[in-house]
């Protein structure tokens, strides 16, 4: 049985923890090293997992090892860590902006390390992550880091560490500017003479309804966005409205300065 040790027990450690025990991982395959003993105390009711203060006692002939630290503190977290290592795991970080060669230096020796981007409705087990590996994984490897994802919702690979950058923009960052559409979507409501909770809920179940039909239509979203676009109609008043105004450049924009600030904080770690 494959042992997983998380170095950090937060908000992301926490939602990735309680998806693979929702999943079918054995509690008892799975360490948490983490200083707050409430996290330690919320973490074992909740999960049934061990928790513990020294992260050394938590890595010790770990397969794998999940980085779940901020990326302030990752680089001293990682290298009072690196001799606890010397049995080679997996090492995954989930710290945006941290590149592979950094991560390598600090540990200091040879071992699998792979970048991992979740984003934040992983807490409810519908996120979407991002990996990339420089290293060659075998297949059972591979296979783990693939359940440990899928367990928060969907994964995929990328092939080149600086798409991780672009994962980022699109999905790293991307709840955001669903919640900000939300908001100008609810704040306009009111505008329009709706009470506060009929302009939430139902700008949220038209959120849920078109993602539902976006994924399980097998139809592309421009195919979908022509299906309810009548012609002279209201959606197409809308469409215009939004087009005239270029809704897409604002997104080309806003997108591209995400991955700008990613690259930034790579080059800030790799100095």
């Amino acid at each position: 049985m494959s042992s997983i040790a998380f170095i950090g027990g937060g908000n992301m450690a926490s939602c990735i923890i309680g998806g693979m025990v929702a999943n079918g991982f054995d509690p008892l395959q799975i360490r948490v090293g983490t200083p707050s003993q409430s996290t330690r105390d919320r973490l074992s009711e909740t999960t049934g997992t061990t928790s513990m203060a020294d992260n050394h006692a938590a890595v010790a002939q770990a397969d794998t090892v999940v980085l779940a630290v901020k990326p302030k503190i990752m680089r001293q977290v990682v290298e009072d860590l690196a001799p606890a290592l010397s049995h080679k795991p997996i090492i995954i970080s989930v710290a945006a902006g941290i590149p592979v060669a950094a991560l390598k230096q600090w540990l200091g020796s040879e071992m699998p390390v792979i970048r991992a981007m979740p984003n934040t409705p992983s807490m409810v087990q519908a996120g979407a992550t991002g990996l990339f590996t420089q290293s060659d994984l075998t297949t059972e490897q591979r296979s783990l880091v693939d359940k440990i994802f899928q367990a928060i919702g969907y994964s995929c690979w990328v092939s080149r560490e600086e798409l991780i950058d672009a994962v980022i923009a699109v999905s790293g960052s991307g709840p955001a500017y669903f919640f900000l559409v939300l908001e100008a979507m609810q704040n306009v409501a009111q505008e329009l003479g709706l009470p506060e909770q009929i302009a939430e809920e139902l700008s949220l179940h038209t959120a849920l309804g078109a993602s539902r039909m976006a994924m399980e239509s097998g139809i592309s979203a421009a195919e979908l966005r022509d299906q309810v676009t009548s012609p002279g109609g209201t959606t197409q008043a809308a469409i215009q409205s939004f087009q005239q105004h270029g809704l897409e450049d604002i997104f080309r924009s806003a997108m591209t300065s995400a991955v700008a600030r990613a690259q930034e904080m790579s080059k800030d770690f790799s100095s």
